[in-house]
């Protein structure tokens, strides 16, 4: 006889996120709205969609960075503001010259019991904070980097001192905002290991967000993909096909395969992104001619088309 199913309720612990018609805002503007998800504790979940979408203030929203414009959302049982501790965030940028002349365990500390004022001079609380930065680099791979300046490290490398800043506070979920940009595959493969390796070792509920979902199929549990102020969560091969897509976007959607890779496209042709991020087709393709090759992050720019690795 099999089990009992587990209540859909605010109170499962077996839920890390849960949403109910989620609306979210930067302003006067309307971001994400009627958002559902339901994110069980222990899985990693890609974040997907082209700029403008929400994906950046989704994330900083389940960080209780921002505010709940309508509807429900709750971690861990609780508002987001009350998770907040158990919360480990990695933006998409850090301030400038925040890694100027600073070392790698010395900007991990920075963040230690980060919610409390001020820092404390006891001995006893600078020895916990030493074991805190030395675990927290330990847990991200990098410890022999402890020692190393911020600005001489790789962008892998700097990547994994940036989680481990997020580790350094005990958590159990992991918002990683586009934690592949800029990255070579095979730093993009090594963070991505990692990733894998915390969710196996600790437990931690992992949400990343990157436009580019080949990497990830190897590692995540589920997609959520947002367009058009609307999301759908599911597996790859619920969520990355036509008609899921057709209805997020609000217009005919494709979904093309070539040499392994999946793109999405609108139904009468591929739509150019507007925010500088690289697409994943041909580069002699009319869409690409002058488009620039760089990053420029965001939430503030339109949709486009997408690549996707999947099976032939």
């Amino acid at each position: 006889m099999s089990p009992a199913p587990r209540p859909d309720t605010d109170a499962d612990p077996a839920i890390a996120v849960l949403a109910r018609g989620l609306r979210l805002a930067r302003g006067a503007r309307d971001v994400v709205g009627e958002l559902d998800l339901r994110i069980p504790q222990g899985q990693v979940v890609g974040l997907f969609g082209s700029n403008g979408a929400g994906k950046t203030t989704l994330l900083q929203a389940l960080a209780g960075l921002l505010p709940v414009r309508e509807g429900e959302l709750r971690v861990f049982g609780g508002p987001p503001s009350q998770a907040r501790r158990a919360i480990g965030y990695v933006a998409q940028t850090v301030p400038d010259g925040a890694y100027s002349r600073l070392r790698a365990c010395d900007f991990v500390a920075s963040a230690w019991q980060g919610e409390r004022w001020g820092m404390s001079l006891s001995p006893s609380a600078g020895a916990r904070r030493r074991a805190a930065v030395r675990e927290a680099l330990h847990a991200a791979d990098a410890g022999h980097l402890e020692l190393r300046g911020m600005d001489t490290l790789s962008g892998g490398e700097r990547q994994r001192v940036c989680i481990a800043q997020a580790l350094v506070n005990p958590v159990r979920m992991l918002l990683l905002d586009e934690p592949l940009a800029n990255l070579d595959p095979r730093a993009q493969l090594g963070v991505l290991e990692l990733v894998r390796g915390l969710r196996q070792r600790h437990g931690l509920t992992v949400l990343l967000s990157a436009h580019d979902i080949n990497p990830l199929l190897g590692v995540m549990d589920s997609v959520l993909y947002l367009a058009g102020g609307r999301g759908r969560q599911g597996r790859v091969d619920e969520v990355i096909e036509p008609g899921a897509l057709s209805a997020l976007y609000g217009l005919p959607m494709q979904v093309a395969r070539h040499d392994g890779y999946l793109f999405i496209h609108p139904a009468r042709g591929f739509m150019a992104e507007q925010g500088g991020h690289c697409e994943h087709g041909d580069a002699s393709a009319p869409h690409a001619q002058g488009h620039a090759h760089e990053h420029a992050h965001g939430d503030d720019h339109a949709p486009a088309s997408h690549a996707a690795r999947g099976s032939r």
